[in-house]
């Protein structure tokens, strides 16, 4: 069998600057999203997926700035965005050098254009044994978060739905000619769940069947899943086969044990976030109460679900005399798991040793386009080392036919 052409579930779009300002109302225009270029002086990072920015400082260097509501909110930097510096054409293909990927500013004239051109993508995913991509957003964050966090809830939901309609109608045109393809992946506002359940049905009616949401709503403020606030939301993404995709990052907290432990820590430390979260969604109910509905753990990795399931288990037998766990979830938690729950996994041998534990028809592949993590564009040689030792069904649920199930495609 020929080598599955893969349908990567974590990728990430660089919006072009004309996406809020060619689409609110007249008088949103100034306040909504717009791109400056400015000095950047400074690009800090101060948790997990927030930056402090220090801009129009002669010392600093060009790069584009997003502002909203009049501040200045997000600068493009290096490690989220592919330089055209750091890529050379080779025989056959390109390579990619990461050593200028770093925390620096950068303009989108010196991005590699797949990060912001669907035709260019489309090059950048066939160059990459890639026929399908899943797209996080970049500037109003992994989940939405800058609209939620703005003041003028009336233009975030402009801005919610603005984006929407671009991401299906501009982002995920499909080429004439083309099967490659790119896969919306739409936002909610969410301050709201009644009305994050309507943008959820909104968008199900032209097609979209994956919502982004953060792994931990509490750290932004929101509710738990664990009260209930969020059942229309999950009735809707049950009813209109909406899958609910969670990005490392999108409570805009990441793990870390002290302020001055470094980055490294905190990368390290990324997959906890998933893993309480998958405690949270395991013990609340809520697969009980939306025995259809689909969660993913985009960029989680897969190495710990094991240990997660056995301990999330271990402690539903053996402790129910006071948890009274049993009384609302009747089953093992690893139960819930195997039907609702899909793992994400770029580089981890471990996971793949243990897929007896993790179940293989419950792991998706991807390949992270544009940011540092990504193996592009030598993902397919990259895969078939990893999965060299699987069977060819096997091979192609991870690659593919996971992800076709999880994201509800009518592909092959």
């Amino acid at each position: 069998m020929e080598f599955p052409k893969i349908l990567s579930v974590d990728d990430h779009v660089i919006e072009p600057p004309g996406v809020w300002v060619d689409r609110l109302p007249e008088r949103y225009r100034e306040v909504g999203p717009r791109v400056g270029r400015h000095k950047v002086a400074d690009i800090t990072l101060t948790g997990g997926t927030s930056y402090a920015l220090s801009i129009d400082d002669e010392s600093g260097s060009w790069g584009d700035v997003w502002f909203y509501e009049g501040k200045p909110i997000y600068a493009h930097k290096r490690n989220t965005i592919i330089p055209k510096s750091a890529v050379t054409e080779r025989k056959g293909g390109v390579s990619l050098d990461m050593a200028g990927m770093d925390l620096s500013p950068i303009t989108y004239d010196d991005m590699i254009p797949g990060c912001y051109d669907p035709a260019e993508r489309i090059r950048d995913m066939e160059r990459n044994w890639v026929d399908g991509s899943l797209c996080f957003p970049t500037f109003p964050r992994f989940c939405g978060q800058t609209f939620y966090e703005g003041e003028d809830k009336e233009l975030g939901l402009l801005c919610v739905r603005a984006y929407n309609d671009w991401m299906v109608d501009t982002w995920c045109a499909q080429p004439a000619g083309s099967s490659t393809r790119l896969i919306p992946l739409c936002l909610v506002p969410l301050w709201d769940a009644d009305l994050a359940a309507d943008e959820v049905r909104r968008n199900a009616a032209r097609g979209v069947h994956a919502v982004a949401f953060s792994e931990i709503p509490p750290h932004l403020g929101l509710p738990s899943i664990h009260a209930g606030y969020w059942d229309p939301f999950f009735r809707a993404c049950e009813e209109t086969s909406t899958s609910v995709n969670m990005h490392i990052g999108s409570s805009s907290k990441m793990p870390a044990t002290s302020r001055d432990a470094g980055p490294g820590v905190s990368g390290a430390l990324s997959w906890v976030n998933s893993m309480a979260s998958l405690a949270d969604y395991l013990f609340s109910g809520v697969f009980i109460r939306f025995p259809r509905l689909k969660i993913a753990y985009s960029e989680g990795g897969i190495g710990w679900i094991p240990y997660a399931l056995e301990k999330a288990d271990d402690f539903w037998h053996q402790h129910n005399n006071w948890t009274r766990a049993k009384e609302k979830i009747p089953e093992p938690p690893s139960t819930y798991y195997f039907d609702h729950v899909y793992g994400c996994t770029v580089r981890d041998p471990f996971g793949m040793e243990n897929l007896d534990r993790i179940g293989t028809a419950n792991v998706t592949f991807e390949t992270d386009f544009p940011h540092t993590d990504t193996t592009w564009p030598d993902t397919k040689a990259y895969a078939e080392n990893e999965l060299k030792a699987l069977p060819d069904d096997i091979q192609y649920a991870i690659l593919r036919g996971n992800a076709i199930k999880l994201l509800n495609l009518d592909w092959q």
